[in-house]
């Protein structure tokens, strides 16, 4: 399989992961893993591990080939650096994976107020927008803002038929349509399915450009395919270092060794600390530009774990529960409950060790102690030393935690984390031996909006769900 050329400035941007504080030495033994632990569950860990191999070889995750898509990333690129210069906001539509990695893209690779820059300071790149709700009020405020002349919209869905999207759909279009008439059509772009859904066939109906999702890639894996490379590629994130660091995490989350391989590792010692009453998964990076991970992870952790029947047909309510959590805001509203509160998490940190920028602390001379000690030091050395004094103390009451360590926030590193976490997701979906792919208690909430909606063939789930709604309420 072709792989992407390693330049000279890869050296040393590996990903690293410290486990240090999940192993039984640190945390104890009741609450932290043990190298028998481990060896024992090595040959499980490689066997699933070989059959998540299996299911790519027959083309069924076609999400860990994506890394390698060149045909498709040089047409988005062109795409791309056309669209700069036609528009200067540029909005996706989306809800849940069509929309999470894209957020947490934009939060990571641009400038923080990359909306607010003058238009030389986006090196002449649009403004990003997400709408990943259907709240009114959000949707009404977006377009009272943008210009229909001077904005393109990137509607995402890989069914062609998420009810929030094709609301967000009809309503754009119809705006479009009153200000435009027929040059509406130039303004839509669709990533969607290659061949089936509303959104695919309302696309060649009217002319839409369109991306296609790999048909076996769903929208929690589907960050680094049109989804999330588009909307990146169009402000200016380097698409190509993004996947070339996908492609780095796929060579080394294939080795069978524990300790050579971070997803197979961290796999295997959540399963142990899943069976150990650890339920909950609490994501915490030490990085503004990286918060958004957190809330991309939360989503796929929860869709892909959150299962009630096990592979072999039995019934078993199982999964994490993912927290995302923001270093060191959080330590001012999370942490007393993680330190005292009960002993079913384990923190997954995000680290940065070289920032974009250093801000230096002056020294004060205010003869204040809680002022004065700061002086000559930088924000960067406090907030690593605040993630550092939190891991320890989390340790010293029995809390496991694992670190996360990127050498620093551009598309190489980024890509090395997504495309892990992926990896190890659905690994540990293989241990706890359920499907991790499917999610079917999305589809029934799906279901019952079409009903309620009026949606045509849903007419006896709506009789249904109208006379549950005639029951008397309680309302307190």
């Amino acid at each position: 399989m072709a792989r992407y050329e390693s330049p000279a400035w890869q050296m040393g941007q590996r990903v690293r992961l410290d486990v240090t504080n999940l192993m039984a030495t640190a945390v104890g033994p009741d609450n932290g893993v043990d190298e028998a632990e481990l060896e024992r569950i090595g040959p499980r860990a490689a066997q699933a591990l070989e059959r998540l191999g299996d299911l790519r070889a027959r083309g069924q995750v076609e999400w860990m080939d994506l890394p390698y898509q060149h045909e498709t990333v040089e047409r988005i690129i062109t795409t791309a650096d056309r669209l700069a210069s036609a528009c200067d906001t540029f909005v996706v539509l989306g809800i849940g994976g069509s929309a999470l990695g894209t957020i947490a893209l934009r939060t990571a690779l641009l400038h923080p107020f990359h909306n607010q820059l003058r238009p030389d300071q986006r090196n002449g790149r649009p403004r990003l927008y997400v709408l990943d709700n259907i709240d009114p009020d959000l949707i009404a405020g977006l377009l009272d803002l943008i210009d229909p002349q001077r904005t393109i919209f990137n509607v995402v869905t890989k069914s062609g038929s998420t009810g929030e999207t094709m609301a967000q759909l009809a309503v754009v279009r119809e705006r479009l349509k009153t200000a435009l008439g027929a040059r509406a059509a130039e303004h839509i772009i669709a990533t969607t399915d290659p061949t089936q859904g509303d959104l695919r066939r309302l696309a060649e109906r009217e002319g839409y450009q369109t991306f296609d999702i790999p048909p076996t890639v769903g929208g929690r894996f589907s960050v680094l395919s049109p989804v999330g490379l588009l909307p990146a590629a169009v402000v200016g994130i380097d698409v190509r270092e993004l996947l070339a660091g996908a492609a780095e995490a796929d060579r080394y989350c294939r080795g069978r060794d524990l300790e050579a391989n971070p997803a197979l590792f961290l796999a295997a010692a959540l399963f142990l600390l899943y069976q150990r009453g650890k339920t909950i998964t609490v994501m915490m990076p030490y990085s503004q530009r990286l918060r958004d991970i957190a809330d991309w992870f939360r989503q796929l952790w929860a869709e892909s774990l959150g299962k009630i029947r096990r592979v072999d047909g039995r019934v078993e309510h199982v999964g994490m529960t993912p927290i995302k959590a923001l270093g060191v805001t959080d330590q001012h509203s999370q942490v007393q409950l993680y330190m005292e509160g009960p002993a079913d998490k384990v923190f997954l940190f995000v680290a940065v060790d070289r920032y974009d920028r250093t801000v230096e602390i002056p020294s004060s001379g205010t003869g204040l102690s809680s002022l004065d000690y700061l002086g000559g030091h930088t924000l960067n050395e406090l907030i690593n030393a605040e993630r550092i004094a939190t891991t320890l103390a989390l340790a010293e009451h029995h809390r496991p935690s694992c670190t996360f360590e990127l050498p620093e926030v551009r598309p190489f590193t980024v890509g090395q984390l997504l495309y892990t976490l992926e990896v190890q997701t659905a690994l540990i979906g293989d241990l706890l031996e359920i499907n991790p792919f499917d999610q079917p208690g999305v589809e029934a909430g799906k279901i019952a909006t079409y009903a309620l909606m009026g949606r045509s063939g849903y007419e006896e789930q709506a009789r249904v769900i109208r006379a549950k709604l005639g029951q008397a309420r309680r309302v307190i």
